[in-house]
């Protein structure tokens, strides 16, 4: 069984450890974790992490976050990997520092980097893993919130969220979307 996990950010040092970043920082630590590397290849940043009989291709697209679609759909058909054992990990302000929420498929409510990935595929069919960022920002300042650092009493709690995340993207990959959901979406 293939599986593509999709870590959504913005290629480039003015952009690492950025909210609109932390798809790459999920996968990056995935990839630690599981002592693999990131290749860089068509579209996207690629590595390959086998896991209970399972392989999760992952890559981090190097397209920007507003044309993610076209790395999403290459790697796609490249693998010939159906839609359903696609999973896309995406900052998500409209939830809390701290709230992680796999679902199945839904709006782009939004994000760039999903109206991409829908309007290429055509559809939301594909599961996503929102991680909270939160939503402290001024009006009109949305875009300098997504692409700033986490503040320094939000840092202590990234790592075991990260970790949580790891969690759930395995768990999407043996079990699948709705029984992770009931596991971990609280």
């Amino acid at each position: 069984m293939k599986y593509l996990i999709v870590g959504l950010g913005n290629i480039g040092p003015e952009y690492a450890d950025t909210r609109h970043n932390i798809g790459f920082m999920v996968l990056d630590e995935l990839v630690k974790q599981e002592k693999e590397k990131f290749y860089s290849m068509r579209h996207a940043y690629y590595a390959e992490v086998p896991y209970k009989g399972r392989m999760l291709h992952l890559i981090k697209p190097t397209t920007y976050m507003n044309l993610s679609g076209k790395a999403l759909n290459h790697w796609m058909k490249e693998l010939k990997i159906p839609v359903e054992n696609v999973l896309v990990i995406v900052d998500d302000i409209a939830l809390p520092l701290g709230t992680l929420r796999l679902k199945p498929k839904g709006s782009a409510a939004g994000h760039n980097g999903l109206k991409h990935i829908e309007a290429t595929l055509g559809n939301n069919e594909y599961a996503r893993l929102r991680f909270g960022v939160g939503d402290n920002y001024p009006k009109g300042r949305q875009v300098d919130y997504v692409l700033s650092g986490f503040d320094k009493e939000e840092q202590p709690d990234l790592p075991a969220l990260i970790d949580r995340s790891i969690e759930m993207v395995k768990s999407f990959s043996t079990i699948g979307t709705e029984l992770t959901m009931t596991k971990f979406n609280k």
